[in-house]
């Protein structure tokens, strides 16, 4: 039935019960007793809400009901509601209005089936896989040995102590803790630790063992489900991936904005997607040999060849996850600059660079190269992390996206085009990549899928 059409007023007498620690026992307050009102009820965000109003429109009493409130049905057409020390009985003109207010109690109480923002951009297989793969001490120590990374971390913050002194911080997806402690090395007065991997037990048994379970609560859960108590100063996460933004955790740390005050902090602040083009013949023809096997026509007396094209259009649709010697670049690089403190979740679902590149030498041009930057702006100093192929190696690497052709160019040419990054439910991105060199026309591209990289 149509809850809009449920009738949402009713006359009710209203019976005050109260204990009395003297006579002992629940008594009457008389002086409501055969009080007939008017109860108007409403759909709240927070719950059923019920106003008691009498003759003259004056309100009596107002309350919401919630999954909190203590309330239960008394004999056949009563209800009864206790607030701290007191109760009231709502007794209904007829067994009928009564029914009628159950049924809107019952639909408007019930939860809501509300799939957090994490779970409608992301797909159950992926998620699963994701927090099983996170919630390892393995992977965890990783990432944590990942000197670069870490010591980065403890730096940015500990040199930006007062960002952090007396603050309130909250650390998303914060794994074993590991900034969450850093976070109280510098200052913190409180931080809220959310995890939603298993791994959130393990960041219990290291706040309670180094005796800090006074200054960071363990939150098990995803940032867009769990409730903090309170607005926070900073948010701190390392929401990164490969090519910055593998695994889309960059949306739930935009996402966990709700919970920052207004002129909050972000460590990281910003981050910077670097592209340019590359030449590389080996890694080229290294690639398209792994689908040689497919060219068999006698495998176990199976003639393979049929799938060959397939294999080559699948092996060229991965991104390759390695380092490479700085010289191999054609061009300067560009780059794609995302301020988190102004960027929203829906900004990442679709990004588009466009490029012009001057190549700085002859040869062909077999791919566009990617990697990242993050800043973490504090009021002290920036400290950058960069995973450049001229800096120290990180566990990111950097990425390389082949082209299906080469293109072949001069010295002084210009290559143009744009790379599209289209956010998908697995936790990923399809990269599409689209080149021409202005000057003879010759055009090339691929469509890759980050979400299935080659690890070489």
């Amino acid at each position: 039935m149509d809850t809009s059409e449920e009738k949402t007023c009713f006359s009710v007498r209203v019976f005050g019960l109260s204990e009395d620690s003297l006579q002992g026992g629940i008594q009457v307050t008389q002086d409501e007793q055969h009080r007939e009102l008017l109860l108007q009820v409403s759909q709240e965000e927070r719950g059923v809400s019920l106003v008691l109003v009498e003759d003259n429109r004056t309100c009596v009493l107002k309350m919401t009901i919630t999954s909190e409130t203590d309330s239960c049905r008394v004999g056949a057409q009563s209800f009864l509601l206790s607030r701290g020390n007191t109760s009231s009985v709502l007794c209904f003109r007829t067994c009928s209005e009564f029914q009628a207010f159950q049924r809107l109690l019952s639909q408007w109480s019930e939860p809501r089936v509300e799939h957090c923002v994490f779970d409608q951009r992301t797909e159950g297989s992926s998620a699963l896989q994701y927090f099983q793969f996170y919630g390892c001490l393995s992977q965890q120590q990783n990432m944590l040995q990942d000197y670069l990374r870490t010591g980065t971390y403890q730096k940015a913050i500990l040199l930006n102590e007062a960002d952090f002194k007396d603050k309130i911080v909250l650390d998303v997806g914060c794994g074993t803790g590991i900034l969450s402690f850093f976070a109280v090395q510098a200052g913190a007065k409180r931080v809220y630790a959310v995890e939603a991997s298993a791994v959130a037990k393990h960041a219990e048994v290291l706040v309670k063992s180094n005796d800090l379970s006074d200054k960071i609560v363990v939150l098990a859960g995803k940032v867009e489900e769990v409730t903090l108590p309170e607005q926070v100063d900073v948010i701190i996460s390392e929401p990164i991936g490969y090519m910055l933004l593998n695994e889309r955790m960059l949306e739930s740390y935009l996402h966990a904005k709700k919970w920052l005050r207004h002129k909050g902090m972000m460590f990281p602040t910003s981050s910077d997607i670097h592209l340019a083009p590359f030449t590389d013949e080996q890694l080229y023809m290294e690639h398209y040999v792994r689908s040689s096997f497919w060219q068999q026509t006698c495998f176990h007396g199976v003639n393979l060849s049929g799938l060959h094209s397939s294999a080559v259009d699948e092996f060229f649709k991965q991104p390759i996850v390695d380092t490479f010697d700085w010289q191999i670049l054609m061009a300067r690089s560009t780059k794609y600059t995302i301020n988190f403190l102004e960027a929203k979740e829906e900004d990442l679902h679709r990004l588009e660079i466009p490029f012009v590149f001057k190549l700085s030498q002859t040869g062909l041009i077999h791919g566009l190269a990617f990697w990242f930057d993050v800043a973490f702006v504090g009021s002290r100093m920036t400290i950058w992390l960069s995973t450049a192929p001229n800096q120290p190696l990180t566990h990111w690497y950097q990425v390389r996206c082949l082209l299906q052709t080469p293109l072949f160019a001069k010295m002084g040419q210009t290559l143009s085009g744009k790379v599209q990054l289209i956010a998908n439910k697995r936790q990923s991105y399809d990269i599409h990549i689209n080149a021409v060199i202005d000057q003879s026309g010759f055009k090339s591209g691929n469509t890759l899928d980050l979400k299935n990289p080659f690890f070489r």
